[in-house]
């Protein structure tokens, strides 16, 4: 299934005008990639929320605040990786996508970006991340923190996606946390071995809703 493309534009053009599953008729429309498209490192969520929907781009709402400050401890910006979803359009109600929607759109597109991204490491954020790079018997809760190859050849390590960080509360958030920051830190370890040479951090912190703002206006004037 997997679309072969010669540049990251042409993907973004055709992923952008995606109607191949009844997902879109519920979303503002597909969602797209940020970040660096020559960065080693790939961070891979599961779909996009609200937020995500109306700016175009994954994990920039609550969810990627989180994200950003979880990288943010390990010496990473958004700006220097390379972050996609498995799933590209927002589900009806923000549900949880299955099992199959993520491999379905997953094969059409994140097979496509990382054939052209070309990654060292790749994190998975979540249990449909996981479930499409690992195998469908993955789980999460006994999954996250283990090294494994993707079909891409390429190493991955899965840990919780910022969305279940932000349903815990108490002693549960602080220690998963604490494994999400151990995770993290051992996936840029990793790229650090595998691509000495790449900056993973910026001077400065990036506002990636400024970055998207005309996105957000074009998207909100398509609807």
């Amino acid at each position: 299934m997997l679309t072969s493309f010669a540049t990251h534009a042409e993907l973004e053009e055709a992923l952008l005008g995606c109607d191949r599953c009844p997902l879109r008729r519920d979303a503002i429309g597909p969602t797209s990639y940020n970040g660096a498209i020559d960065s080693p490192l790939v961070i891979v969520g599961e779909g996009p929320g609200g937020v995500e929907d109306e700016y175009g781009v994954p994990l920039v709402g609550p969810s990627g605040q989180l994200l950003d400050k979880a990288l943010a401890s390990v010496g990473v910006t958004r700006d220097r990786v390379y972050v996609s979803n498995i799933l590209k359009c927002r589900p009806k109600g923000n549900r949880t996508p299955t099992v199959d929607e993520g491999r379905f759109c997953a094969m059409n597109w994140l097979d496509g970006e990382m054939a052209l991204v070309r990654p060292k490491v790749i994190v998975a954020l979540g249990s449909v991340a996981l479930k499409y790079l690992m195998g469908p018997d993955a789980r999460i809760t006994k999954d996250r923190g283990r090294w494994f190859e993707t079909k891409y050849g390429v190493p991955a390590m899965a840990t919780y996606h910022p969305a279940y960080l932000l349903r815990l509360t108490g002693q549960d958030v602080v220690k998963a946390k604490w494994e999400v920051f151990y995770d993290l830190k051992a996936a840029v370890e990793r790229c650090r071995e595998l691509a000495p040479g790449y900056e993973l951090a910026s001077a400065e912190k990036p506002d990636l809703l400024a970055m998207y703002e005309g996105r957000r206006l074009e998207r909100r004037g398509g609807r």
